[in-house]
């Protein structure tokens, strides 16, 4: 049975109290697995490791990626550095604190069982997207599903097998690199045969697309996150260097309009599927939060990227040149010119799993 849905204020209240601690509220609720695996789609904002197998230049195998990790610095692959939300999520239901590359030779399918991640960093809804730094499509990773779910029934049986797809978790994070890789960056010739609405419009259209075809291969439990406010990623604020360096409004601007497609796609479908449990989660106004009252969750800078600082953040990534990586990164919003540090994507899975809460998905 699902848990009551609680009062707009209560809600409120519960997520401003997630957002203020670093301990995750899985972990209080879930003294068994809550669920029988993580599974996880998306783009580098979830990719554990998959990028380290293929030809893509799009890698984080190299210091000082990982350089907080559990147990010591390890250049996993993860774009942080630390874990990512699929990890604590996964963690916060009882559930492995790592969740498995599916390409990483390290894992097998016991591993997978538990949790699995087909995420390629610098993919995209769009097709076109995957083709710029030569990475894993979506539509890959869906295959990679469907081979994922042949290996688990020789394993279990198909009853067992059929079990932990429906209860697993399937997380999803995707849309970004749409459209500061591929639309904005003038990549491909996308730019050109849509304009931003319409492209809008053929991103929710492949969403949904994406979202339908997983349920159809037995997804039950599935979230999918928006975008956040990606005119404010310290890559952004640089390239607008010229307009005083500030967020770009315009980028910030399409996320919303996108955002609100996206949350309309998922309550369209959440009544065209009734088995299917779907949640849409709202990234955009959490950072928001974060970048207008850093001091109220604890941090100090959210403008550059603890390894980045001092630098000038035309580059996406990080690099070993250790003076220009700050001394403790939970003082940060972002780790490089793009993504958050682990103490951020931690805040984030704890909203993943409150949505997760109210929605019913869990």
């Amino acid at each position: 049975m699902a848990p009551p849905r609680r009062s707009g204020a209560e809600a409120a209240v519960l997520l401003l109290l997630l957002l203020l601690t670093t301990s995750s509220v899985g972990a209080a609720r879930a003294s068994s697995p809550r669920v029988p695996a993580v599974i996880v789609f998306g783009d580098s904002t979830v990719d554990t490791g998959n990028n380290n197998q293929i030809p893509t230049p799009l890698r984080a195998d190299f210091p000082p990626y990982g350089r907080d990790m559990p147990g010591g610095p390890r250049a996993t692959g993860r774009f942080g550095n630390g874990r990512l939300p699929p990890d604590l999520i996964s963690e916060a239901l009882g559930l492995p604190p790592l969740v498995p590359a599916y390409l990483d030779p390290a894992y097998g399918i016991d591993d997978f069982a538990r949790g699995v991640c087909f995420a390629s960093a610098g993919t995209g809804i769009d097709d076109a997207t995957a083709g710029v730094l030569s990475v894993i499509p979506l539509w890959k990773e869906v295959e990679y599903y469907e081979e994922y779910q042949r290996r688990l029934r020789a394993r279990l049986g198909p009853r067992r097998a059929a079990a932990v797809v429906r209860g697993a978790l399937h997380v999803v994070s995707i849309g970004t690199n749409d459209f500061l890789e591929n639309y904005f960056l003038l990549a491909t010739g996308r730019f050109a045969e849509f304009t931003v609405p319409e492209y809008e419009d053929l991103l929710v259209d492949g969403a949904r697309a994406f979202l339908a075809r997983i349920h159809r291969l037995g997804a039950r439990r599935v979230t999918f996150a928006g975008l956040a406010a990606i005119g404010c990623l310290p890559l952004e604020r640089t390239a607008n260097a010229l307009r005083g360096g500030g967020c770009v409004e315009e980028f910030n601007e399409v996320a919303r309009s996108y955002n609100a497609k996206v949350r309309d796609m998922v309550r369209g479908l959440r009544g065209e599927l009734p088995e299917l449990k779907l949640a849409y989660v709202s990234v955009y106004e959490s950072f928001l939060n974060l970048i207008a009252d850093p001091a109220k969750y604890g941090l100090e800078n959210v403008e550059e990227g603890c390894c980045a600082t001092g630098k000038f953040e035309m580059g996406l990534m990080c690099n070993d040149d250790a003076p220009l990586t700050c001394d403790d990164a939970d003082k940060f919003l972002f780790w490089d010119a793009f993504h958050p540090t682990e103490k951020v994507n931690r805040l984030m899975a704890n909203h993943t799993l409150e949505v997760c809460y109210q929605e019913g998905v869990l």
